[in-house]
């Protein structure tokens, strides 16, 4: 039976061509991955290309992909994280198969391979203490030494272990570790904790164990229990690899699966570490793991990022073991080139200059319908009404203009987008020499139609005064001025804390004017402000018909690298 398992228009990697030679050779008739976060914290942007990794071969080759929670640790899990990596994986477009499976469901199942293990003289109690245990653990250079409890019976071991499970000893007194080789070049290897003691309640099973399995023993177990057939994970687990295929070489399991490493995502400015977004959390630097300046995915959908972008972007920056070092400006880019398509277009501004239309008359100034989008006709059409005074953007006037400029200027005529042409004739400043209104005349033949004997090039966006929604306009920027805030060293050679580098102008609060069509808007819309950028509606503060709130999402283009040289 022949096989064509290449979907289409996908970029090939190595990790699909591995798939794409087991299910030809028949090894799998069918791939199961999954997806295995810990639920210490809301998924970020490295996160989302492991999404749409593993979801994502699962959907092109006909599999399936398990959602599974890592909670082995559960001082710092919660039903918060859980419920908000279900909402994340679903909002990227993905699905799991069957129910949310968790590390916690096999506890019984891993205990009882823990005794099979003591049982064949492979795991042993240990009472050294942390501090110990990394002086015999030797380093890269250097073996380690074998524990004094490693000849402890098997009968000993049984004993202890089950005693630690009911509770007799206190927290860190005692683990149980694998007897595996003290003198391997893989520090791994060497005698590794798989159980520890920690009375600490977990948010699923309470507080039935006071024993909890380490990570390394029950991510391979777990997938083996699963039938995972490609655990594919980031490269800083490579060095585990010998360890889980050990694990599995020694119980009784009928699975085996195997591990594929690809370089994990680092994006510039931004971190995609837990614990340091956790701080930023913590002290009060954003407003939650879902401030939109944060690269979690929950932050990334408030700011108005699409599904589509961020799976474009994962597309993009590709899967490989080289390192994965990729600029904000290409998720940018592919965010920006989603929404252009997918946002309906109004007009906005964010920096008014008033003008006063000094000819407008009820009756003979008129206005005109625009289109939503100029590409897609069933996004439909708004009015564009004009009154005697308009708001303009600042920057589309200067006094003394440079060289090429085609916007509005003293003496100087523009079009103003969907109407028409106007002439500045005078302007009127504040007692500081600031611009406060532009007095203009209309050219009441140039409604749809070019002006007689003359060219004016320019075009600018306006809102009617008369007519304009009043909103709250968020402008985000990035978070860090450097492009690796966490890995800048001072002179002593000592890493900088990445807490010095955030963006004092991250965020500016701003009152803008938009057309009217948006008042209706509900929560998580996104609309193109013409010649600005794009912008979404709030997904929480914003109240339709009540208080509209937008925060900037991305430029038309990218404006930073221009900032920033």
């Amino acid at each position: 039976m022949s096989h064509d398992h290449t979907p289409t228009a996908m970029p090939s990697h190595f990790i699909r061509q591995i798939i794409e030679a087991d299910l030809t050779s028949g090894k799998h008739q069918q791939i199961v991955t999954r997806f295995p976060p810990e639920p210490n914290g809301y998924l970020h942007v490295g996160h989302a290309k492991s999404i749409c990794l593993n979801f994502g071969l699962a959907e092109d080759y006909q599999g399936k992909c398990n959602l599974r929670m890592d909670d082995t640790n559960p001082e710092k899990e919660s039903d918060e994280y859980v419920q908000s990596i279900k909402e994340s994986v679903r909002w990227l477009g993905f699905d799991w198969d069957g129910e949310v499976r968790y590390a916690s469901d096999y506890f019984p199942a891993l205990y009882d391979y823990a005794v099979e293990l003591i049982r064949a003289g492979k795991a042993f109690v240990c009472d050294l203490t942390a501090e110990e245990m990394r002086a015999y653990r030797g380093s890269l250079t250097e073996p380690g030494k074998e524990s004094p409890y490693r000849n402890r019976s098997v009968e000993e071991n049984l004993d202890l272990f089950t005693r630690m499970k009911n509770g007799e000893f206190p927290d860190g007194s005692k683990t149980l570790r694998l007897k595996i080789d003290m003198s391997s070049g893989n520090v791994n290897l060497r005698d590794p904790v798989i159980y520890r003691i920690r009375r600490a309640h977990h948010h699923r099973t309470g507080d039935q164990w006071c024993i909890y399995p380490m990570y390394d023993y029950t991510h391979c177990i777990s997938d083996a229990l699963e039938g995972i057939t490609h655990s594919i994970c980031t490269l800083e687990f490579e060095d585990h690899r010998p360890l889980y295929d050990w694990v599995l070489d020694n119980i009784t399991i009928p699975c085996h699966p195997r591990q594929y490493e690809f370089s994990r995502l680092e994006l510039l400015y931004a971190l995609t570490s837990k614990r340091k977004l956790n701080a930023l959390v913590t002290e009060g630097k954003v407003t939650g793991w879902d401030d939109p300046r944060m690269p979690t995915i929950e932050g990334m959908r408030r700011r108005g990022y699409s599904p589509a972008g961020i799976r474009l972007f994962a597309q993009r920056i590709g899967v490989s073991k080289s390192e994965n070092i990729i600029d904000m400006s290409v998720l940018e880019g592919a965010v920006r080139e989603t929404l252009e398509g997918e946002a309906p277009r109004v007009m906005a501004v964010l920096d008014p200059i008033k003008v006063t239309l000094t000819n407008f008359t009820d009756g003979v100034t008129s206005s005109r319908s625009a289109p939503f989008h100029p590409h897609h006709p069933e996004f439909g059409e708004r009015d564009v009404p004009i009154s005697r005074e308009i708001y303009i953007e600042r920057d589309d006037f200067a006094e003394v203009p440079p060289p090429k400029w085609q916007r509005l200027t003293l003496g100087g005529e523009v079009r103003l987008r969907y109407s028409y042409v106007i002439k500045c004739d005078e302007v009127i400043k504040d007692d500081t020499g600031r611009v406060i209104e532009l007095k203009c005349s209309i050219d009441h033949d140039t409604l749809g139609q070019n002006p007689v004997g003359r060219k004016v090039k320019g075009v600018i966006h306006w809102i009617s005064a008369a007519h304009a929604v009043e909103a709250e306009v968020r402008l985000y920027d990035r978070l860090f001025t450097v492009p690796r805030p966490d890995a800048v060293r001072g002179e002593d050679g000592e890493y900088v804390d990445f807490m010095q580098f955030l963006n004092p102008a991250s965020l500016k609060i701003i009152t803008g004017y938009v057309e009217s069509a948006v008042s209706s808007a509900a929560a998580e819309t996104r609309y193109q402000f013409e010649r600005i950028g794009y912008f979404i509606t709030d997904r929480y503060d914003h109240q339709t018909g009540q208080k509209i709130v937008f925060n900037r999402t991305v430029g038309l283009k990218d404006t930073w690298a221009a900032q920033s040289a």
